[in-house]
């Protein structure tokens, strides 16, 4: 049987797109940046190809990738996870969803207070710990949510766990999803609960995301449609509204998402395994941490042989992005970037696939794979790594 393991690391751009300056960065690279600062020693990862996409420090391009490699430019209006993930799926979103630099306007905060019963701190844009080191005593004293957002379209919502309960939290994360649609329809909201005392409070790993219904006719539907096996691991149920998905995985990390990939392995036979790790983003690129963010890339090709080990002869292991997020520029929010594209599989034919036009271009190239009903967006590249369309 046919299986695709199609791998987001999450925000490893690979340079500036050339409409990047409207997005307010225009020299960003979040690989070769990251190896300029840092070094990094990725051996698989330099086999299969990445280094053959663009140049880095102490170049390691080889001579015969054992992958078909390229990267892809973005169409959807947007640099963030849910345009992003969504466009991977075929689903292009030429209007971009609402972002709110000034904070979200009085009707909103005062419809999601009274619909919780609930003052709101904050409303403001924040990198979300900053913001509850500055908010959270006061979280604590009033028991009102704080609110905030970024460069994203984003809701984000935090509450100590011991002051406000996870259901209340999650309950009012649904209460806001309803409020906020159409002009206000944002990609995402999301719980961000936290745990500590003023001083050390710490984030959990409950957070939660309620993400707007993707459009009709995406990867994931149109797998669903033929009985195709469509495993979610990590916060890729939440980012498709748990939409389409045959059997989600729970992982808040890059070594649970590493676990989630092999567990579903060893149980999916046929079908997509879809995984995003989160750490690149949430953890490194977020907060400005190059050493950290090369760090994660370093055990992210630990993790490959084992999952390369696991691969049968149909299979395909698909390796992308869905954005940026340069560590080393002086903003903290994602940038936008071209994205590295590695398909590695026993019978790929490994090739330079060139400069993909959307990044729908992957997800084309799944349902011709698999075998469902093509999508409205993207072009396959199965011509181009000798292979060819599922039969059925």
């Amino acid at each position: 049987m046919r299986r695709i393991i199609l791998i987001v690391m999450d925000s490893l751009g690979v340079g500036s797109l050339p409409d990047a300056a409207a997005f307010g960065e225009s020299n960003a690279n979040t690989l070769g940046h990251i190896a300029e600062t840092t070094g990094l020693n990725i051996p698989t990862l330099y086999r299969l190809g990445l280094c053959n996409i663009i140049d880095v420090k102490e170049n390691h391009a080889v001579a015969q990738p054992q992958a078909a490699w390229g990267k892809m430019a973005s169409q959807s209006s947007g640099m963030d996870t849910t345009s992003g993930h969504w466009e991977l799926a075929g689903m292009l979103l030429k209007k971009a969803m609402p972002t709110y630099p000034h904070g979200f306007p009085s009707e909103i905060i005062d419809a999601f207070s009274a619909a919780t019963g609930r003052g709101v701190l904050g409303n403001y844009t924040a990198s979300g710990l900053a913001i509850i080191d500055e908010l959270g005593a006061e979280q604590i004293k009033t028991g009102k949510f704080i609110v905030y957002t970024s460069a994203d379209s984003v809701f984000q919502i935090a509450a100590h766990e011991e002051v406000i309960p996870l259901d209340e939290l999650y309950a009012a994360c649904e209460k806001a999803r309803a409020i906020l649609q159409g002009e206000h329809a944002v990609g995402r909201v999301i719980a961000r609960p936290f745990i500590g005392k003023p001083g050390s409070f710490q984030r959990t790993g409950n957070r939660r995301d309620y993400s707007l219904l993707p459009p009709p006719g995406g990867l994931l539907e149109n797998l669903s449609r033929i009985g195709q096996a469509t495993v979610a691991i990590g916060k890729i149920k939440d980012i498709f509204a748990n939409q389409y998905i045959s059997c989600a995985i729970e992982a808040h990390n890059n070594q649970q998402s590493f676990e989630g990939v092999i567990h579903a392995m060893k149980q999916t036979a046929g079908g997509l395994i879809f995984d995003n790790f989160v750490d690149f983003d949430m953890l490194y690129g977020h907060r400005n941490d190059a050493n950290g963010y090369a760090r994660a890339i370093e055990k992210f090709d630990e993790y490959l042989p084992q999952i390369m080990a696991k691969m049968q002869p149909e299979d395909l292991l698909i390796i992308t992005a869905d954005h940026g997020n340069d560590p080393t520029t002086s903003g903290n929010d994602h940038t936008r970037e071209y994205v590295p594209l590695l398909i590695y599989g026993e019978k790929v034919k490994p090739q330079w696939l060139g400069v993909r036009q959307t990044f729908a271009d992957v997800g084309a190239t799944c349902a011709e794979y698999l075998g469902c009903k093509a999508l409205a967006a993207g072009q396959s590249m199965l011509e181009l790594l000798g292979l060819e369309a599922d039969a059925k």
